[in-house]
């Protein structure tokens, strides 16, 4: 036994936890050790207390990369020594929602380092069908297969156009990503960012010539067909709609323990489709995968902190409340 695990005992309280080493993968498992843990928004609301969906005490960590140590009976196309990025989303493959090909709404639904323990520890036992090579990418950019897949999904939802005209509220990590794909898909992009470092970052870095530190300024413009809201704040969720075209879409990527209301003349004048959009499906990880490794996708330049895992806990609080300069931690663990 070693204190080689970390758990997020309560909001605000970590501990470290000893934890009995898994023994050999089973037919159609892997053993693999954890080398980077990205932080999401699902993290650190957990930590602040204001997660959905979500029971204490709980080891976190659904954003890794792995190095595959062992394989089970019947594992084709991966072996000792592979890195992998992992598909945290384990579906049931049995209600409607798999069977019509979204797993990513599977009403079964279990996400590691959510609804059951994550990948804050030194080794693991997962399923094989749940991890993705990955032949080029460094490390620390691997957890972001997850975090992208968020992006590619909530454009797909939106089935974007080249040419159309779309916003992006918030630019944190999953702004980016539906900012990535966008340019993708060659939409016509602007963005809504309250931080005046994440702001400038995403309009440099995107060479964009849409850019606003508030829905009010943003207003004075033309409205967009596409608007996405990638907040999980409430009154922005809100106040979004503002933004939009006559017979636009509105896209929640971000989500918040909370209600949202919306001025229902708003939304009738503008005969609008409200869209929710939530995780992503194996193939969109393979394509975002396949995208990252040919360069297509680049987020070497994403303003990223990897810190040691001994020195999470004090991060933690400071990636919470946004430090400055910081859009993606990630914790090396190995």
């Amino acid at each position: 036994m070693s204190k080689d695990t970390v758990r997020l005992e309560e909001p605000g309280r970590f501990t470290h936890a000893d934890s009995a080493k898994p023994g050999a993968p089973g037919p159609g498992e892997v053993l693999a050790r954890v080398l980077m843990v990205g932080i999401c928004g699902t993290d650190l609301h957990a930590f602040e207390g204001t997660q959905p969906f979500f029971t204490y005490p709980r080891v976190l960590g659904h954003e890794l990369a792995v190095e595959i140590l062992a394989t089970g009976d019947g594992v084709d196309g991966i072996k000792a020594g592979d890195r992998c990025a992992v598909n945290p989303y384990m579906t049931c493959g049995e209600c409607s929602a798999c069977l019509r090909g979204r797993s990513n709404c599977c009403a079964k639904m279990r996400v590691i380092g959510v609804h059951t323990d994550g990948g804050m520890c030194e080794s693991i036992i997962l399923p094989a069908k749940q991890m993705y090579k990955v032949e080029n990418l460094p490390s620390v950019q691997i957890p972001m297969v997850e975090t992208l897949g968020v992006g590619i999904h909530a454009v797909g939802r939106a089935a974007a156009q080249k040419g159309e005209r779309a916003i992006v509220v918030g630019a944190g990590p999953i702004g980016l990503s539906v900012i990535e794909f966008l340019k993708v898909a060659g939409a016509e992009i602007g963005v809504v960012e309250k931080m005046p470092e994440r702001l400038e970052f995403a309009a440099r870095h995107h060479s964009l010539t849409r850019y606003y530190p508030s829905h009010e300024e943003a207003r004075q413009e033309e409205p967009s067909m596409l608007v996405f809201d990638c907040t999980g704040s409430r009154e922005s969720m809100e106040t979004s709609i503002q933004l939009l075209q006559q017979g636009g879409k509105l896209i929640f990527v971000g989500l918040i323990n909370d209600n949202v209301s919306l001025f229902d003349p708003d939304l009738h004048r503008r005969e609008a489709t409200i869209l929710a959009s939530r995780n992503s499906t194996p193939a969109e990880h393979h394509r975002t995968l396949e995208l990252m490794e040919t360069g297509q996708i680049d987020i070497s330049a994403w303003p990223t902190e990897c810190a040691p895992r001994a020195t999470m806990h004090e991060r933690f609080p400071a990636w919470l409340h946004r430090e400055a300069g910081v859009v993606k931690a990630v914790v090396d663990w190995s």
